[in-house]
């Protein structure tokens, strides 16, 4: 354990913080750690799974086990980790609360001195050093995931170059054990392409090298090449147009009446903590955040005092400091709605907020308040959608603003209330009331909207038609018996025909075969394994695997898991214990298998059902890319996460469709194939242990008996 004594003054209480470093090997996590502790006030202690089995590499859980230990004793931490995917992060996030903020410091310095310097280092703690250390940095690289404010961070400095890191270690050293840092998004700009065509250029040049490194960088450099063509036309697409299904609701408000219309701040600070914690159980896994152009604001400051003490989730409650027209682009966070606090006439003029609002919204804004209403009385709000045109939600991705009218105590405006603070709390409460329930009638609406492409035959943008997947078409003919020919009972809409072109409505035909057999498996015997009252199992037609079930539920109006609340918990775990049963049936004849029970986030097919599937993925129906990632990345959602994420939130995340054109990657050790033929024969072969956080939660089915890794 590296440790820096406190001399900080007698009775100095400290504020500790995470500080977690994020960077590939060689990009100089370790002498960040050291030169900060070197010169702090603070007492620091550094994490390091390089050398925490007493001097030799050890385990993330006794990373976390050291870190929670010395919280405890009111230490500052750095986590001396790669910490390159959301995954590997997620558990050292959770150490944050309300009493502790967790920074990121996202080391991103260019692949060539990474390479370049752990292939050059002696003595390394991990022993990662000469020419293996090249590959190993590269594949580290290709599969990085830059942190994000959304996973729970506080803040997240980015740092490109030395002098970037030379600045955020000056930050961390100037430090008192009672000082903090600005919260938000610093440093970051688009460089992902050129991170990608960097590391391309410098193999060409490291692929020369003898030995493993040089025939393990050569392999995966068509696929680099690939990626980062991919990426550099990404950058040209609108920012807009890249938003994600996944992206978490979010609300950004300032602080109401408590600018122009003078309103006394402590009592505005309990009114703001009190209505938070009143709604942000119905808000499911939506954010609500306070905004504030000054790092010296004082209501910030007293309402993240006030929250912390209601022990309030900072996850989803933050105070965040930038200009609320420019919170994405400025500062890195994404919000799906703005609040306004406007005047009585709902008009652009004035100051402060409401000017700077409809002057970044434009015209668009105008119109559309307009067509909302002409006025607003104090402790009221409106709903304003924004149009696509309109330059918020080009530029910053927010699709509604919401416009409120606090209490005025300022005698020069609009509705003085003469200092009477009984009725302006009232107002105020009333205000804030108004503007989350005009949050939650956006997140409601918006869980209205079809979140799924459409299955059947559809026109593309040139008019021409796009066919359906074929092996969708094969499922259809393999499951021909099972679909009704009437669909007028089933409550499902299928093909209406109009100048003799096809268009899809819900769900096509061939998707109910599902919805069929839960509902009816009477007229389907010779394909049911199981049927109970509420629950039909099956196996997949096409299996991507050796052993492939679907877990079929019976109720009516369970399209998809996205359809779950928790009065569906009893029904999922059902699901999910006889998946489990089926499971320890199949190791009886092989104890080898190892599983996964889980749903895909965009079904192809009606019907809530539940995937039981072995992970050797051999099989001759999985053919393409779309087959292999609605398997093995974030857009199958483990089963356990599911009814955890329903049981806390009221509903569970849906991942976006766009992994699913994502390369191909071991599912085990994450390298990178051309091909699904030669992805299938490294799988035979990998024995690399699963990631992480696989092994947790028990989102991985093992047998009681076996070594897996």
């Amino acid at each position: 354990m590296d440790m820096e004594i406190d001399d900080s003054p007698e009775g100095e209480k400290t504020e500790p913080t995470v500080v977690m470093l994020v960077g590939a090997p060689g990009s100089g996590k370790s002498t960040f750690c050291d030169t900060v502790m070197r010169s702090s006030r603070r007492p620091w202690v550094r994490v390091c799974q390089d050398t925490i089995n007493n001097g030799k590499a050890g385990t993330k859980a006794q990373c976390l086990k050291m870190a929670i230990n010395a919280l405890k004793e009111s230490n500052s931490i750095f986590i001396d980790r790669c910490n390159l995917d959301r995954d590997q992060r997620s558990e050292f996030v959770k150490l944050g609360g309300a009493e502790v903020e967790v920074h990121a410091v996202v080391l991103d310095l260019p692949a060539q001195v990474c390479i370049s310097r752990s292939v050059k280092r002696t003595g390394h703690e991990g022993n990662l050093q000469g020419g293996r250390a090249a590959a190993v940095v590269n594949r580290m690289l290709q599969s990085k995931e830059l942190p994000k404010l959304s996973e729970g961070f506080s803040r997240i400095t980015f740092c490109y170059s030395d002098k970037d890191v030379e600045n955020a270690v000056s930050s961390y050293s100037l430090l008192g054990p009672k000082d903090t840092l600005p919260s938000g998004c610093f440093g970051q700009k688009n460089t992902n392409a050129k991170s990608q065509l960097g590391i391309m250029k410098f193999f060409k040049k490291v692929n020369a090298l003898p030995g493993p490194a040089s025939k393990e960088a050569s392999t995966s450099q068509e696929s680099n090449e690939k990626t980062a063509k991919k990426e550099e036309n990404l950058s040209l697409i609108p920012s807009a147009q890249l938003t994600s299904t996944d992206i978490i609701p979010t609300l950004a408000f300032p602080s109401i009446s408590t600018a122009d219309f003078q309103f006394d701040l402590e009592k505005a600070a309990d009114i703001i903590v009190e209505k938070v914690e009143e709604f942000l159980p119905m808000l499911g896994n939506a954010r609500v955040v306070l905004v504030d152009l000054s790092h010296g604001s004082k209501i910030l400051s007293l309402v993240k005092t006030k929250a912390s003490q209601k022990n309030i989730d900072s996850a989803r409650f933050f105070t965040f400091v930038g200009d609320i027209t420019k919170l994405r682009s400025e500062g890195g966070l994404q919000c799906s709605a703005i609040a306004n606090a406007a005047n009585w006439r709902l008009k652009p003029g004035g100051g402060g907020v409401n000017a700077s609002i409809f002057m970044a919204a434009g015209s668009d804004l105008e119109a559309a308040t307009r067509q909302r209403a002409n006025s607003l009385l104090p402790g009221k709000a409106v709903v304003v959608a924004l149009p696509s045109t309109c330059p918020l939600v080009c530029a910053e991705g927010i699709t509604h603003v919401i416009h409120v009218l606090g209490p005025n105590m300022n005698p020069k405006r609009p509705n003085y209330l003469n200092n009477d603070y009984t009725n302006g709390c009232k107002i105020l409460r009333e205000a804030y009331t108004s503007l989350f329930e005009g949050f939650l009638s956006i997140i409601k609406n918006q869980s209205k909207l079809p979140k799924r492409r459409n299955e059947t035959t559809r026109s593309g943008s040139g008019g021409e038609e796009i066919k359906e997947d074929p092996e969708r078409n094969k499922k259809c003919k393999g499951l021909q018996d099972v679909v009704i020919a009437d669909e007028s009972n089933t409550g499902a809409v299928g093909h209406v025909r109009d100048g003799g072109k096809s268009k899809s409505k819900g769900w096509g035909s061939w998707a109910l075969a599902l919805y069929n057999i839960a509902m009816q498996p009477d007229r389907h015997e010779n394909i049911v394994l199981e049927v109970l009252d509420d629950i039909v199992v099956i196996n997949d037609q096409y299996p991507k695997a050796r052993k492939h079930l679907l877990i079929i539920a019976r109720q009516e109006g369970l399209d998809r898991f996205a359809d779950a609340q928790r009065e569906h918990l009893q029904l999922l775990q059902k699901m999910h214990d006889v998946g489990s049963k089926w499971v320890k049936r199949f190791w009886d004849d092989d104890p080898s298998l190892v599983f996964r029970l889980g749903y895909h986030s965009v079904p192809s097919m009606r019907q809530l059902h539940l995937h039981v599937i072995s992970q050797d993925f051999d099989s001759d129906h999985l053919k393409n890319k779309k087959h292999w990632n609605s398997f093995t990345s974030s857009f199958f959602r483990d089963s356990v996460d599911v009814m955890e994420e329903i049981n806390v939130q009221g509903m569970a995340t849906v991942a976006s469709e766009d992994v699913l054109t994502a390369e191909l990657r071991c599912h085990r050790c994450k390298s990178a194939h051309p091909s699904i033929p030669k992805l299938k024969s490294h799988i035979r072969s990998c024995r690399a242990p699963f990631p992480d956080h696989f092994l947790q939660n028990n989102r991985l089915l093992t047998h009681p008996d076996s070594e897996t890794d």
